[in-house]
């Protein structure tokens, strides 16, 4: 799953490849409860990408699903 994690203050967003979301989840969620300065995150790859706590903005799990988009296109007539 591609994962999405905005900085603050960066015209960026770092962009990764998990397979395993919910481990990802944990780790946000444990570096604030413990007050870990830097968030480590791992890919598929197994490359590491640290982002220090205070600078995260948002992180961005996306769902893979079975359902198809709906798209509208001008009727010919």
């Amino acid at each position: 799953m591609k994962v999405k994690i905005g900085i603050v203050d960066a015209d960026r967003v770092v962009e990764i490849e998990t397979d395993d979301p919910d481990a990802l989840r944990l780790t946000v969620y444990t570096a604030f409860a413990s007050g870990v300065s830097i968030l480590w995150f791992e890919d598929t790859k197994k490359r590491l990408v640290g982002i220090p706590r205070d600078k995260l903005a948002f992180v961005e799990i996306e769902q893979e699903s079975d359902s198809r988009s709906v798209g509208f296109a001008r009727a010919s007539g």
